[in-house]
């Protein structure tokens, strides 16, 4: 699938960021890239000061000043379209931002006059997601949505069905694979955060009650999310495993994201996008595909994006009351 080039829009106080072009053995079930190096500085090769340099930049370029991020996964960077006003950029004209090659569509990141931030699709598990991320702290937000496409592990969930992220399970962090891993930024936060609080769960309510005011025929399931590197698709055995570890949707991203967010000290909150049932049984003939899997998250998406842009109104910012 060809793909274009990945840029980020202002609009008002939001920015957007949409999907980043991705290849090879990067490719996650978000489209994303999971890879991060552990030595350097601040495990990743950066300084406090690069990061400062690219908030400086986008803030010198724009009089928008964001105060909600949305990270979108694939099949769902149409947030976009919600959105007026917009103000757009693209990656490679970013300071330090990433870039990468593969599939899955993007544009790049975005302003909006919602007080939102949106990036859709960028590289996950790595500095590569995590840059942006301690970016958007630099720049003022103070919430992280953050939304993915998801395979069903609770037998309850049926495709197109939306999850409400009450937990997650860092799987690839039984192995030491943590986006904190190294040197500690004082600046951004403290060397050892809590993961207890990670989804507020203030927004969570309000999530139940938007989603009862949009008069969906399904329910809005809650459950936890279980992140897998990737970029290949589960076993049946895993499966059952990540099932019986009370994993209720398994993906391959959003995870790196949400413990730098919570580092940082943003108010995070975010969804999956059931695509797929996980094949759970050795006489079925199903298997996942990723084609299917941005097929299914295309018809659902609406819903999804519809959802989103009735919530953002309930989230806090300042000088405002929820």
């Amino acid at each position: 699938m060809s793909q274009r080039g990945a840029n980020s829009r202002w609009v008002g106080n939001t920015l957007l960021l949409e999907p980043a072009q991705l290849s090879g053995a990067d490719i996650n079930r978000e489209g994303q890239t999971h890879r991060e190096g552990v030595f350097g500085t601040m495990a990743n090769g950066y300084t406090y000061e690069d990061y400062q340099d690219t908030a400086k930049w986008l803030l010198s370029h724009t009089e928008q000043r964001p105060q909600v991020a949305v990270i979108c996964g694939s099949g769902l960077g149409g947030l976009v379209n919600r959105l007026t006003q917009a103000q757009t950029f693209d990656y490679s004209e970013i300071p330090n931002f990433p870039e990468s090659t593969g599939t899955g569509k993007g544009k790049g990141g975005s302003f909006a006059e919602q007080q939102l931030l949106k990036l859709s699709d960028v590289l996950s598990f790595t500095s590569k997601v995590t840059f942006p991320v301690r970016v958007f702290r630099l720049l003022g937000v103070e919430t992280l949505v953050v939304t993915n496409a998801a395979g069903g592990l609770n037998p309850n969930f049926e495709v197109g069905d939306i999850m409400l992220i009450r937990d997650h399970i860092n799987l690839p962090g039984f192995s030491g694979e943590n986006p904190l891993r190294g040197p500690n930024e004082e600046r951004f936060g403290v060397r050892f955060p809590a993961m207890s609080d990670a989804y507020d769960r203030d927004m969570r309510q309000k999530a139940h009650s938007t989603w009862k005011q949009m008069g969906e025929q399904r329910e809005l399931q809650e459950g936890t999310y279980v992140m897998l590197g990737g970029p290949n698709y589960e076993t049946v055995a895993e499966c059952r495993l990540l099932r019986n570890l009370g994993a209720d949707a398994v993906g391959m991203s959003t995870v790196p994201e949400v413990i730098v967010a919570r580092h940082c000290g943003l108010r995070v909150f975010g969804f999956s996008l059931i695509t797929n049932k996980v094949i759970m049984d050795y006489e079925s003939q199903g298997k996942a595909n990723h084609e299917e899997v941005l097929e299914a998250g295309k018809q659902a998406a609406q819903k999804l994006e519809r959802f989103v842009s009735l919530l953002m109104p309930s989230i806090p910012v300042p000088g405002h009351t929820s």
